[in-house]
């Protein structure tokens, strides 16, 4: 594992991770030979595309409990945690992330260059 360019990074298993600015994490897909879904990638590390597109789900508990102030209201059950659905749907082409319209976040609808990784991200 390591870092590929300022745009990719390797991860197991054939793995590339790339910064969502959306997120504000890491994404990764799965290229060449292995189990599990695979995606095309042109094999350009500054301006990548894979193919097809790529959809991350995941569900968070919220309002977080990020202060004393919020964790006593949820303890008290004058604040109720629910289950959030986020999502981020994205086509990479040539280095460009196209936010398709479900993603949960602002950037849905846009189209934003993919970002460098964070400097915590280098080895």
């Amino acid at each position: 594992m390591g870092m590929l360019s300022r745009k990719l990074r390797n991860m197991e298993d054939g793995g590339l991770g790339y910064w969502c600015q959306g997120c504000d994490t890491l994404h990764q897909v799965w290229v060449g030979d292995g189990s599990g879904p695979r995606w095309v990638w042109n094999g350009d590390v500054e301006r990548p595309t894979f193919t097809p597109s790529v959809l991350v789900q995941w569900d968070l508990w919220g309002p977080m409990p990020t202060t004393k102030e919020i964790r006593d209201k949820i303890k008290s059950g004058e604040i109720v945690q629910q289950k959030q659905h986020h999502v981020c749907h994205t086509f990479i082409t040539d280095g460009r992330v196209q936010f398709l319209g479900d993603c949960t976040h602002q950037y849905a609808g846009q189209t934003l260059d993919l970002p460098d990784l964070p400097a915590d991200w280098s080895d």
